[in-house]
């Protein structure tokens, strides 16, 4: 019987993060179990049914459970005899905050703990210089913002136990050690591409197209995008810019881009296919990423890799870790942040020069393959949990 691992995500499952479900339905000698405290009305469309298990599935009203569970360490003992009849191996935690939660599970379950760093969970969320440790006062009226201080205030405490503290870039991996993980416990093992699924239709007419993929959040730097179409639409019309992706900053997003732009369009969030097809349309995507002023940074835009599996040259920026998988004159360009103009710039050389775009597109499949191979990333990942089970001692037995 294959062995089991405990997917930890505290909401199963919010749809932009299908690269968790990805990851986990494609390993091969491992079997993924969903856990968290509760899912989303769209959970089903995304895991397996028959593999997830939620604190909410065995209580009506499960805030008082949650909180139990998520300040004092208190399972319900009928979550918590489930999971043991599931005779799960390890737990593995995707985002910082869920390994959080996925601590309290493994000391009750007495199993090792790998915790995968994102982004935001890294880069965005700490502690400002004098400020207080969170209180219960700020549980009634910051809630959101509580939980996270209570993650940044536990997080020494999260490296410790884990075995292991995946980034999913080697700027993850950095921004991890920097904020105290032992060196040796952190690793990185890129999310990777499935290449089968990911492939370019060569049966398909690229078009004009500007591709951005993403939510429109700050740190995506749309703004900057929709200032440097400005400029390419002056000397090249016929280029539009096709947006998908959803987001607090739209509707200014929008207006900025009915102020400035000729050609485009937002089209919301769209599931893969969709997003597919226009990869197979579009002739470049750009991922303007920039920090935020909070700090939140990327970890390795998903859609980066992907685009270029589907022979789509990408312009970044030199932000986290896109600059690891876009060569610069080779698999598309690389511009500082926020630099609209330079952005501008290297579309016009895209679309006015076919024939270096074409050799990009080769050049970022081949990349692609060679490095960001899911195939890859899984057999190291599955190697690290072998690794762990094959440990004389791979759990140390904690107090609550």
């Amino acid at each position: 019987m294959q062995r089991r691992v405990i997917i930890y995500r505290d909401l199963l499952l919010p749809y932009s993060e299908t690269f968790i479900p990805a990851q986990v339905e494609s390993l091969t000698a491992y079997t993924g179990l969903y856990v968290g405290t509760s899912r989303t009305a769209n959970a089903t469309s995304l895991i397996p049914a028959d593999r997830s298990l939620t604190l909410s599935d065995f209580v009506q009203s499960a805030g008082v459970w949650k909180m139990a569970f998520k300040l004092g360490g208190v399972v319900h003992p009928q979550w918590l005899q489930s999971l043991q009849a599931l005779s799960p191996n390890l737990i593995h935690a995707h985002f910082g905050l869920d390994g959080i939660w996925g601590m309290r599970l493994a000391r009750r379950l007495q199993l090792p703990l790998v915790v995968t760093f994102r982004g935001n969970d890294i880069t965005g969320m700490d502690l400002k210089p004098g400020q207080r440790a969170p209180s219960v006062l700020d549980f009634w009226h910051r809630r959101g913002q509580f939980f996270r201080d209570y993650y940044v205030q536990r997080r020494p405490e999260l490296f410790q136990t884990a075995r292991y503290c995946i980034g999913v870039s080697d700027f993850i991996r950095h921004k991890v050690v920097e904020k105290g993980c032992p060196p040796e416990k952190a690793v990185v093992i890129y999310n990777g591409v499935n290449l089968d699924k990911f492939s370019f239709d060569p049966t398909l007419t690229r078009e004009p197209v500007v591709l951005f993929v993403g939510r429109l959040v700050e740190k995506k730097g749309c703004e900057y995008l929709i200032r440097a179409m400005a400029a390419v639409q002056a000397a090249r019309p016929d280029v539009e810019l096709v947006l998908i992706g959803d987001g607090p900053q739209r509707a200014e997003l929008e207006s900025l881009a009915r102020s400035v732009l000729k050609q485009y369009r937002f089209l919301g969030p769209q599931p893969h296919p969709t997003v597919k097809e226009w990869m197979n349309r579009a002739n470049v995507l750009c991922a303007p990423s920039i920090t935020a002023a909070t700090g939140d940074s990327e970890g390795l835009p998903n859609v980066v890799t992907e685009a270029l599996a589907m022979q789509l040259p990408v312009i970044g920026s030199i932000h986290a870790g896109i600059p690891e998988a876009v060569v610069h004159g080779e698999t598309g360009f690389l511009t500082a942040e926020r630099d609209w103009e330079a952005i501008a710039e290297h579309l016009l050389v895209i679309f006015n020069n076919p024939e270096m775009r074409n050799q990009m597109a080769i050049a970022g499949r081949q990349r692609i393959e060679q490095q960001f191979d899911q195939k890859h990333s899984i057999a190291k990942l599955e190697a690290l949990y072998s690794e762990i089970l094959a440990e004389p001692s791979v759990v140390t037995k904690h107090p609550l």
